[in-house]
């Protein structure tokens, strides 16, 4: 609104500014104009700034008649007010404040914020599926991606086909049993079944676009019982064959050691009459004769 006084022979106005978009979206690599207008205002000259506030962060766009680091080379002043930024990238989504300095009017200075959000295109999830699950077990399934902006949403295909959120309300998955987290990509079959044989993909979705994973197999297989139960027996069986082989080595002597040990070896006798005495001087032993008459 026009904020009019009226003095003999004077009119003088206060600084106002508006704006057709406050919250302009544009996806990554396009260009978008920040809508700044003057809606009134006295000062022929007014000084014009833009700055950008991002995590608690604020810096300079436009200053000085002039713009500022980055944007040197991708933005530009438009009818004289408005900012325009060219490739808009993920870095761009912030708070952007249009500043007009007016020091001829009653109200000097005015400002508007402008909250850009600039989307981006998810990248190709990391998808990650058991190959081979044995009947009645639980499996997960995972699928993330981090680079979408606003964060995506998850949704499983098995053989082509989508799976539903939740597998009580789908005709064609009533026999499975999971749970499915669009928010996560989680995917868990609680109990899986023959029919959750097939390929699995998944989609990472967010307003600018999707992306796949590429398929993945998930066999589903029965447990043989009755031959896990037989492996168990042979090889119990060859323990107690390799035991009563080594208890009838041992009982035969196999194992036993032919030399004498250290314990077992037995002095020479002495001869009659003959004393083993042992010298400093020898080192070694010599005997001693003694006559009986």
């Amino acid at each position: 609104y026009y904020l009019l006084f009226v003095f003999p022979g004077c009119r003088l106005l206060a600084v106002e500014l508006t704006s057709s978009n406050t919250k302009p979206v544009v996806q990554e690599f396009q260009s978008v104009e920040l809508s700044c207008i003057i809606k009134s205002i006295a000062t022929p000259d007014p000084r014009i700034e833009w700055k950008k506030i991002r995590d608690g962060e604020t810096s300079y766009v436009f200053f000085d008649n002039k713009m500022q680091g980055d944007f040197v080379t991708r933005a530009e002043i438009l009818s004289r007010t408005s900012l325009v930024i060219k490739n808009t990238t993920r870095m761009d989504t912030a708070t952007y404040r249009c500043e007009v300095a007016a020091p001829s009017d009653t109200k000097t200075i005015d400002e508007i914020n402008i909250q850009l959000t600039v989307q981006v295109k998810p990248m190709t999830p990391r998808c990650s599926v058991p190959k081979a699950v044995p009947v009645g077990k639980s499996a997960s399934l995972h699928c993330h991606e981090n680079e979408g902006f606003p964060k995506s949403t998850y949704s499983w295909y098995r053989n082509s086909e989508p799976l539903s959120p939740d597998s009580k309300s789908s005709t064609k998955s009533h026999n499975s049993s999971y749970t499915l987290n669009p928010a996560t990509g989680t995917l868990v079959f609680h109990a899986v079944h023959k029919g959750d044989t097939g390929r699995y993909s998944c989609i990472a979705t967010n307003d600018a676009g999707f992306a796949k994973c590429e398929e993945q197999e998930m066999e589903v297989y029965d447990l043989n019982i009755g031959g896990i139960i037989g492996g168990v027996l042979v090889v119990l069986a060859v323990l107690v064959l390799i035991t009563l082989g080594i208890c009838c080595a041992y009982r035969r002597g196999y194992f036993a050691n032919g030399k004498e040990s250290g314990e077992s070896y037995k002095t020479p006798a002495k001869p009659d009459g003959v004393n083993y005495i042992r010298t400093d001087d020898e080192g070694d032993f010599r005997h001693k004769s003694s006559f009986v008459i």
